[in-house]
């Protein structure tokens, strides 16, 4: 097989070889028939003549020395802080100060999976995933807001399976115990995707439009009033008259994703994975209480701290002048 990049394959380069030395052709002749200049030719017929066919096999175009490649111990760095952090080449280029295409280059090279395949909890690799091309972004702070909710399950006081293994973690023999969900409710900007969020008990109309409420107040104060709102078709957003009298308080419309395609709601799906990775797998908490403490930092860290790949810098940066 020939180099991607070649005009001939082996076999046309055994003809050219052939009309030359067999048929004693002019070089610049079969290298015009054939669509290769005369240096081409003359390269080929002075390969076989000094190798023999084996001189018509494409060579690696690898260099023999390369001074200014990753060394080893930078790609041991950068594989241990993706072990560690994982985090994506954009962020791990900030840790490691290696560009990030280059550790794009070197996770793929050892089988490091994306993160999207990965389980957020151990690293490895568990999924597959299609992925869309079709992006979007709004001009202006406030234009949207894409609205969801995020159930995780509470955590028992002592720490539950993630902290003492499965055994310790099953309540099968404990029929009556209930440990139940926590609800994240998450609002996040389309334009800066700066975030608001509220750890509630539960996903009921009422407490839905609550939730909407304070977002669209904080999105306010921040100077990016709220024009319109996405969510999914869940009745607690569809069939709730409260949510549609804090929609009309606020004068913000209300837009609904097609049934089946929380693609379309994607900015706080998106959101949503990461909170999980980041804070509420991130590592084993002892207590339901420890892990929502760690919540509102996380969270401040995420909206002016965390760079965001789709922003360029912390998404607060698209809200403040400076």
């Amino acid at each position: 097989m020939s180099h991607a990049n070649a005009r001939l394959t082996v076999h046309g380069r055994w003809l050219l070889v052939q009309r030359v030395r067999v048929h004693g052709r002019p070089v610049a002749h079969v290298a015009r028939e054939l669509g290769v200049s005369r240096q081409c030719a003359h390269r080929w017929v002075s390969r076989f003549d000094a190798e023999g066919m084996a001189g018509l096999v494409d060579r690696s175009c690898r260099p023999h020395r390369s001074p200014r490649a990753t060394s080893p111990q930078q790609v041991a760095v950068v594989l241990a802080e993706r072990a560690r952090a994982r985090r994506g080449p954009d962020e791990l280029s900030r840790l490691t100060g290696v560009p990030a295409r280059t550790i794009s280059r070197i996770l793929r090279r050892a089988g490091v999976g994306y993160l999207w395949a990965c389980d957020p909890v151990t690293g490895e690799m568990i999924r597959a995933s299609k992925t869309t091309a079709r992006r979007y972004e709004h001009d202006a702070p406030g234009d949207l807001v894409h609205v969801d909710v995020k159930k995780i399950g509470r955590i028992p006081d002592g720490g539950g399976w993630k902290a003492h293994g499965r055994a310790a973690g099953s309540t099968s023999r404990r029929r009556n115990t209930r440990i139940g969900f926590d609800y994240v409710h998450s609002a996040v900007d389309d334009h800066s995707r700066v975030a608001y969020s509220e750890i509630l008990p539960d996903e009921k109309g009422p407490t839905c439009a609550g939730f909407i409420d304070r977002a669209l107040d904080h999105f306010a104060g921040l100077g990016a009033p709220v024009r319109a709102v996405l969510t999914d078709n869940h009745w607690s957003y569809a069939k709730s008259l409260d949510l549609r009298t804090v929609l009309a308080g606020h004068h913000a419309e209300h837009w609904f994703i097609k049934p089946h395609c929380p693609w379309q709601n994607g900015k706080v799906e998106r959101f949503n994975r990461t909170l999980a990775g980041e804070w509420a797998y991130r590592r084993a908490y002892l207590s339901n209480n420890e892990r929502t403490a760690a919540f509102t930092t996380w969270l401040e860290y995420y909206n002016t701290g965390r760079h965001h790949y789709a922003v360029g810098a912390a998404p607060i940066t698209r809200l403040s002048p400076t």
